[in-house]
């Protein structure tokens, strides 16, 4: 078993934390707000820091899950980030959702002192944290990759190299640029059912055993239909994520005509309020133009 430290315990990093000392690592932790940390030590019998440097000095692996670069940066880099404590050979791996520049950044001050790094955001949302079936994206080298994912897999289902470092964050970028597109689709269908006096139920059990099933009509369709949006992934961090896409894209000369116009659709969304509610409230937007 591993030595390995969790920095970051938000609603996805304190039950991924969680995962790692269930399956027998010996886990130490760092929060922003110390009493998630001490909460999370005292729940699955880890113990917690004050510091990222102190939660990391002398781990084998760290790993990090934060809200965007800046975060990333505030606990990594600098005298008493995690990376200051971190000696040559042992491995930092990061599963923030943040831009491929700031992962190359990262990885660089990594190599400088011989730490492997791997730029892994996930996917699978809240759910798949506190299930432990979590798609990890990863950038980086072989090896690297080869002596953590045995540690990966107490919350993963899938973990795949992709290619160097910043592969996985444009791997990830890939990933919500296909869900906006999925969400915004199956809000209109959703809509559009409504309008036209249709049984959602219905409908929905007949398309989606067709061409266009898909995970958010399996898992999001009735609560949508019931007006529930408080399932997890906030349109905030949406909205953060594809603003990273959009950006990225006007750096490679990709075009994203329909992930810029969703993103837009969140925009409104945040105006009405619902800049918690989960990315499914798109619908909640049509609905209130419909009225």
């Amino acid at each position: 078993m591993a030595k390995v430290a969790f920095i970051g315990l938000g609603v996805m990093g304190y039950p991924m934390a969680g995962h790692l000392a269930k399956h027998g690592h010996e886990v130490t932790v760092y929060n922003r707000t110390t009493e998630k940390a001490a909460k999370w030590a005292q729940e699955f019998g880890g113990r917690y820091c004050e510091t990222p440097f102190e939660a990391a000095k002398a781990q084998q692996f760290v790993f990090v899950c934060v809200g965007n670069d800046d975060d990333l940066c505030s606990v990594v880099v600098g005298e008493k980030g995690a990376l200051a404590a971190m000696s040559q050979g042992t491995v930092l791996v990061d599963h923030t959702t943040a831009s491929a520049d700031v992962a190359r950044e990262i990885g660089a001050a990594a190599m400088a002192k011989g730490v492997g790094f791997l730029d892994a955001p996930v996917s699978g949302g809240q759910a798949g944290a506190e299930n432990g079936v979590l798609t990890v994206m990863l950038g980086g080298e072989m090896s690297v990759f080869e002596s953590v994912k045995p540690v990966i897999q107490a919350y993963a289902r899938c973990a795949e190299l992709l290619g160097p470092i910043g592969s996985g964050q444009l791997t990830k970028m890939v990933n919500q640029i296909c869900i906006a597109g999925v969400v915004q689709g199956l809000a209109e269908g959703v809509h559009f059912a409504r309008s036209a006096g249709l049984d959602g139920e219905k409908v929905v059990e007949v398309i989606s055993k067709g061409a266009a099933q898909s995970w958010q009509m399996e898992n999001r369709y009735q609560t949508m239909w019931q007006g529930e949006y408080n399932l997890g992934f906030a349109v905030d961090w949406m909205r953060k994520d594809l603003g990273i896409a959009l950006d990225e894209a006007r750096r490679n000369g990709s075009q994203l005509p329909l992930t810029a116009l969703v993103d837009q659709f969140y925009a409104d969304v945040q105006q009405q309020g619902g800049n918690r509610w989960d990315t499914s409230s798109l619908l909640a937007r049509l609905e209130k133009n419909r009225k």
